[in-house]
């Protein structure tokens, strides 16, 4: 869990509070918590009351959207602070086209994984 800075915060177009989330999933704040200390999820201190809130994109209905949790951990592989992931998952990739966050949540993940293995490289 970290502070991101306003850049970062800028290129995340909406964000959602733990309770909103655990709701969502219909599953305990503190399971919610326990995603974020896994790295399913990545948890940022925002706002005016610097409250723990998530990319709305990464919450597809009633589940954590497909491939995220596997892109996080090879970003982290790659030596990725939680701000970096955040900034290179909302960034436009015109080879994509769009977000890797939307093409994620466009069930298109195994070119996410591919550009995110790339960065190691």
């Amino acid at each position: 869990m970290t502070e991101i800075d306003a850049k970062t915060d800028a290129l995340v177009p909406a964000w959602l509070h733990l309770p909103d989330i655990a709701e969502m999933l219909d599953i305990e704040v503190t399971r919610v918590r326990q995603l974020v200390k896994e790295g399913q999820l990545i948890a940022v201190r925002r706002g005016e009351n610097r409250t723990l809130q998530v990319p709305a994109a990464f919450i597809d209905g009633d589940k954590v959207v497909k491939g995220l949790s596997g892109t996080l951990t090879l970003l982290k592989d790659d030596g990725f602070s939680e701000e970096e992931m955040l900034e290179w998952l909302f960034t436009p990739d015109p080879t994509l086209p769009g977000t890797p966050a939307q093409a994620l949540s466009e069930n298109r993940g195994t070119e996410v994984k591919r550009r995110a293995q790339a960065l190691a490289v």
